[in-house]
């Protein structure tokens, strides 16, 4: 037994504390800015990641899963909790080309991390389809909002009680707004961040998000 002294031992990403004798494990945080917490939600490839460049507030996330559609969803997520009403913005921007047309680049308001949880997103696809993505109840179908097809780099989900909003265009045009859908109802807390899914199982893709902002208020009484 150990008396009175401490050593640390570190191992890969963890950190093995010995105290007196006891071992306490402490997990090393990933600086993710806004955000806390980064992992995947339903299945994804190894290689799945998220990196945040504090000196230009921008996110690289790889993500892989095989679709956020029907009844579940499988991406990768960065993300807190959070309650009240929230306004979240970011510029998108895909690293490389993709066969993938459906690759998804979302901004996202979400119940929970299972799968089939309710949720509303902005998303930006890889052929350039943006869309306001939704399911009201869990492992209920997924429904969208077409907003345009040409691929705008800047998205704004804005969450308003029950009401959720989709905003799009382009740097220095104004904002066009998709929606609202009041079809999602989220008990607090909820979770907030971002996510990629490669749309094909096996891969995975990497999107770029900057200019990242989440502005959060007290919901109405």
């Amino acid at each position: 037994m150990l008396r009175g002294k401490k050593s640390l031992v570190r191992s890969g990403a963890l950190s093995l504390v010995m105290v007196l004798g006891v071992a306490v494990i402490l997990a090393q945080v990933n600086d993710l800015g806004i955000f806390t917490n980064e992992g995947s939600v339903g299945p994804t490839p190894p290689g799945s990641k998220a990196r945040y460049d504090a000196s230009k507030r921008e996110y690289r996330i790889t993500g892989g899963g095989a679709n956020m559609w029907g009844a579940s969803d499988a991406f990768y997520f960065v993300w807190k909790r959070a309650s009240g009403d929230l306004t979240l913005t970011a510029d998108i921007q895909w690293v490389g080309a993709s066969a993938a047309e459906h690759r998804k680049a979302v901004l996202m308001v979400r119940q929970s991390l299972e799968p089939g949880s309710p949720y509303a997103d902005a998303v930006s696809h890889g052929n350039g389809l943006t869309s306001l993505q939704f399911r009201g109840a869990p492992s209920e179908q997924t429904y969208q909002i077409v907003a345009a097809e040409d691929g705008p780099s800047r998205l704004r989900m804005v969450k308003k009680g029950s009401r959720f909003t989709m905003y799009f265009g382009k740097p220095g045009e104004e904002w066009k707004p998709s929606g609202p859908v009041e079809f999602v109802t989220l008990e607090e807390p909820f979770y907030v961040g971002l996510g990629v899914c490669s749309h094909v199982a096996s891969t995975l893709e990497t999107a770029i998000f900057s200019n990242v902002k989440l502005e959060e208020s007290a919901a109405a009484k």
